[in-house]
């Protein structure tokens, strides 16, 4: 390791870590620079975030709850302090760290920058109401997240779902008995119904069509729940009792279900029989009418929130810059010119240039955050913390440039060297290799993952990594060539791209910013989608063609399952399977709209999405039960004489299961630590410390090892562990394949970055025994990924080309972009200035494109 010796105390420029042992990390020490950007590096799983985060990071955090009160110092203890020796020299931290998991439909632009309650508060206090109107609302009647402000019609959806006679019954020639009203369930419920409505005294063996509109009515949009007496007909032999069955419409059941049930799978099933439209009320608005009757400076709040930000910027800096802001400003008969409204409307601006900065300003405030792509979601919450001008403290950052085209890269760079030019100290975990040379410092973390990892193996300026051999980052810093060594499967290795076998023609494509679009995407090919953020990738990819091709399919619930079944009847997770992460299309969308005609589809059997959503919502939830890998870790354990002994069948060593997991924690070997005035967090049980199960299921071992040492251990130990259990051997492989040795069993769902998800999602599909030809769409695969475990990820894409199948996938990095067989370059722009094609074909063609705003990094990765 290198460092800058130097003296500690108050005048030392150095953050010196001493002994750092946090996960893998091997008693590190490490010489870090204050009021400088340095940059954390090395394979995923190598400790970087271990360093960074895990030990200076909360480092700093423990100080600051040291700091505060003694309440907060007790709450020290229940959260842990970091495994090093000493720390000196470190200023106050802020961390920004990718969010794990994907924002509800009501969260938009507006809410996740907080811009929406300065907004609200500008109507507030200083908008234009009616006359007569005796006081001025609060700025909760603003948020159609609020009672008081929701339109009382949609509940500030602005789209209201209604069932009609057609949605709920498809086809009018059968009888109920035969499922005329597909909206009910099926199964023993869906019987129950029909066998209630024959109790009630209506014909259910006529054809519907040929009921009485009045009978119909009642059956399908009836409020009354009337108890009938049903006398079952069972098969012969079972048991006949009668029972009371109570009576529910079909309209009844349909809004309970997508209302209320907490299966994905079964509100996605319900919403197919719902009709969408806006609401009448609000007309999309999503806000009541008294507060839809309020403006500034002419217009209402809906209008503002609609607007490109930087649009809606250059309306309030005319109020912005009415007053000197030492002057009084009068008051006025509207609000609009008060002191309120100029302080108001200057702090919107100044936050609105930010986002501007950073490229967003085509985004409307209203944009829910489910349509945004990672790349702007990781900007919108930085800016956010961008804002505050802070002084003297260290910015922590988890990848800022994930999922950014190199275009929005460098504006992002030019934000956070403005932040250190002010005085901050910057921290960053990163894998773009641009973002490193632009560094003034580099930490170089590894050689490898996991145990093969945790060294310091550079601690310098940025040019001195070149001497180090065993670096994993040094190739792909400084190898030949401007951008350095090419991606496996690049260019570089002399690889002629493959040709087209055949073509999915969209025709008419009109979706967000994609406006009557013709787009002919190549079959028997790898395909990079580019073009930078909001340029409308992923709307074509993840939205038009995915919906498309599943329609096509006729794709649902009940179709390809990408996670096995557990076979002893214990739940491994709540409802992921159910949730749409992996799925062979999404019924509850209106699947093939946005999309005039498409042709070439006879070609694609079988469709594969592969996105960031995250494999599970709670610590419960990890890497071994999305995967069905620990269904065959329990099933070897209760095979041991000792569990057969006992009679433990494989449930018992399932942490969901309450005879074999811990009582204390539930099972999740964490306990939730409630911090007040902080976000609440998580800490090891104090019982079980951990393990997740009690004392009794931990005495079971199998190869001198518990189960939940099995949880504990990497993907790449596991692999060594089970070398001869095929079943566990192919799970571990596949993992391994796609780089994710580094990862334990047990690592809990909500630990995994977006990345980390997604591959784990190609890993369960590679162990599939794969039939006919398959799409795979694939959403920024590489995010978060080392370019040594891009090189990983790539072999494996490229194999899947190799069997016979397509590879589409949303792609910035353009070494992955150069290696691909067909490039699609999208924009030239974001929001409306995007949306069209600019380039196509071979990376070489699309590379010499004037246009593309892609073209000149793929030029350099080429080498042209």
């Amino acid at each position: 390791m290198t460092s800058t010796p130097g003296a500690s105390g108050a005048s030392d420029p150095y953050v010196r870590v001493r002994g750092a042992r946090e996960h893998n990390l091997r008693t590190v020490d490490a010489d870090i620079p204050r009021d400088a950007l340095t940059v954390f590096t090395g394979v995923s799983g190598s400790g970087k975030s271990s360093l960074a985060f895990g030990t200076l990071y909360a480092e700093a955090q423990r100080r600051y709850f040291e700091s505060v009160a003694p309440y907060a110092r007790r709450l020290i203890h229940q959260v842990g302090a970091p495994k090093v020796g000493e720390i000196t020299g470190l200023p106050p931290a802020v961390a920004l760290q990718q969010r794990r998991g994907t924002p509800g439909s009501r969260s938009s632009v507006g809410t996740v920058t907080t811009l929406s309650n300065l907004l609200r508060m500008l109507f507030s206090r200083a908008g234009s109401y009616p006359p007569g109107t005796d006081e001025r609302l609060d700025s909760d009647a603003f948020s159609p997240n609020t009672v008081t402000g929701a339109c009382p019609e949609c509940h500030g959806l602005g789209r209201v779902h209604r069932v009609t006679e057609a949605s709920l019954v498809p086809d009018p020639s059968l009888s109920v008995r035969d499922h005329a009203i597909a909206a009910w369930p099926g199964a023993w419920q869906g019987k129950n119904l029909r066998d209630v409505v024959a109790a009630l005294g209506y014909d259910i063996d006529r054809p519907w069509r040929e009921l009485p509109q009045e009978d119909r009515d009642f059956i399908l949009f009836s409020d009354e729940q009337p108890v009938v007496t049903v006398d079952p007909v069972r098969e012969a032999g079972r048991v006949q009792r009668p029972y009371q069955g109570k009576f529910m419409s079909a309209e009844r059941y349909v809004m309970r279900a997508f209302s209320e049930s907490k299966s994905a799978a079964t509100r996605r099933r319900v919403a197919r029989h719902l009709e969408s439209a806006v609401c009448p009320l609000c007309g999309g608005r999503r806000l009541r009418p008294e507060a839809l009757a309020v403006t500034f400076a002419g217009h209402g709040i809906a209008d503002l929130t609609s607007m490109p930000l930087s649009t809606l910027a250059d309306i309030l800096r005319d109020t912005a810059r009415l007053a000197d802001p030492t002057a009084t400003v009068p008051d006025s008969a509207s609000g609009e010119t008060t002191e309120a409204a100029v302080a108001l409307a200057r702090d919107l601006s100044a936050r609105i240039d930010v986002l501007a900065d950073l490229g967003l300003g085509y985004l409307s405030m209203d944009r829910t955050a489910p349509t945004l792509s990672p790349g702007e979601l990781q900007r919108l919450r930085l800016a956010t913390q961008l804002r505050s001008g802070l002084f003297g403290v260290v910015y922590v950052l988890d990848e800022p440039s994930a999922g950014l085209h190199p275009a929005d890269t460098e504006p992002l760079l030019d934000v956070l060297e403005k932040l250190r030019a002010e005085g901050n100290t910057l921290f960053v975990v990163e894998h773009d290799m641009d973002v490193v040379r632009r560094a003034d410092w580099v930490v170089d973390v590894g050689p490898g993952a996991g145990r093969y990892g945790g060294r310091v193996l550079y601690s310098g300026p940025v040019p001195g990594l070149a001497e180090v051999g065993e670096s994993a980052t040094r190739p792909y810093l400084f190898g030949n060539g401007p951008n350095g060594q090419e991606s496996q499967g690049g260019s570089g290795n002399g690889r002629t791209p493959r040709t087209p076998s055949g073509w999915l023609r969209l025709r008419g494509v009109d979706r967000h910013n994609l406006r009557d679009l013709d787009v002919d995407i190549p079959l028997g090919v790898l395909t990079a989608v580019t073009g930078v953020s909001g340029s409308g990738k992923s709307t074509l990819v993840g939205q038009v063609l995915a919906e498309a091709v599943a329609a096509h399919l006729h794709t649902g619930p009940d179709g390809d399952a990408a996670v096995p079944a557990s076979k002893d009847g214990a739940p491994e997770q709540e409802t992921e399977a159910d949730d749409g992460d992996f799925e062979t299309g999404d019924p509850s969308s209106d699947a093939g709209a946005g999309v005039r005609a498409v042709e070439g589809l006879q070609a694609v059997d079988r469709l594969v999405r592969v996105d960031q959503k995250p494999i599970g919502r709670t610590p419960r939830s990890n890497l071994a039960t999305y995967t069905g890998l620990f269904d065959t870790v329990r099933a070897l354990f209760a095979a041991t004489d000792e569990a057969r002994k006992r009679g433990y069948p494989p449930g018992r060593f399932s942490f969901n299961v309450a005879s074999g997991r811990c009582e204390t924690c539930q099972g999740e070997g964490f306990v939730a630590v409630e911090l007040l005035f902080l976000p609440g967090t998580y800490a090891p049980c104090p019982t079980c410390h951990g393990a997740r199960y009690n004392p009794e299921t931990l005495q079971i071992t199998y190869r001198d090892r518990t189960v939940a040492d099995v949880l504990g251990m990497s993907v790449d130990e596991a692999a060594a562990f089970f070398a001869d259990v095929p079943a566990a051997a192919r799970s571990l492989g596949t993992l391994r394949d796609v780089g994710l040795g580094y990862l334990h069993l047990g690592q809990p769902a909500t630990e995994l970055s977006g990345g980390e998800a997604q591959r784990i999602k190609l890993a369960s599909e590679l162990q599939r025994v794969r039939r006919g030809h398959t799409l795979y769409l694939l959403d920024e695969p590489t995010t978060g990924l080392h370019p040594a475990d891009t090189d990983l990820l790539m072999r494996q894409l490229h194999g899947l080309v190799d069997a016979g199948d397509s590879v589409v996938l949303v792609e910035h990095d353009m070494g992955v972009v150069a290696s691909a067989d067909w490039v699609l370059d999208l924009g030239p722009g974001a929001g409306d200035a995007g949306g069209r094609v600019v380039a196509s074909g071979p990376p070489s063609r699309v590379a010499r494109s004037t246009e593309s705003r892609t073209a000149p990094y793929l030029a350099r990765r080429l080498g042209d």
